[in-house]
């Protein structure tokens, strides 16, 4: 994980952010409930879209703040930088994509 000398782009959303995860993370264990109770297959798996598009959606968020802040800053300030954080945005991307 790379580090840089400014702040993740989230940094002032950073308690939103972690108030996402953690109900997706409740979410989760509901759904290990769902199956140590032998929940109804269709069920568990409509529990299991609903996290999964939780957690899309917290990626695309902190995708923006990366691009609005991190890449912005990067070509602002221009050199070798710039071209390194576009090459890990488009990566993000594409795995996002995949996903």
């Amino acid at each position: 994980m790379p580090k840089t000398a400014t702040p993740p782009g989230y940094v002032d959303n950073k308690d939103a952010y972690l108030k996402r995860l953690r109900r997706i993370e409740g979410q989760v264990r509901g759904l290990q409930r769902m199956v140590e109770d032998d929940t109804y297959c269709v069920d568990v798996l409509t529990q299991i879209s609903a996290a999964t598009k939780a957690l899309e959606s917290v990626a695309l968020l902190l995708l923006d703040e990366h691009l609005a802040h991190c890449v912005t800053h990067a070509i602002q300030t221009g050199g070798s930088e710039a071209d390194l954080k576009v090459k890990e945005a488009s990566a993000a991307i594409a795995r996002l994509v995949r996903s």
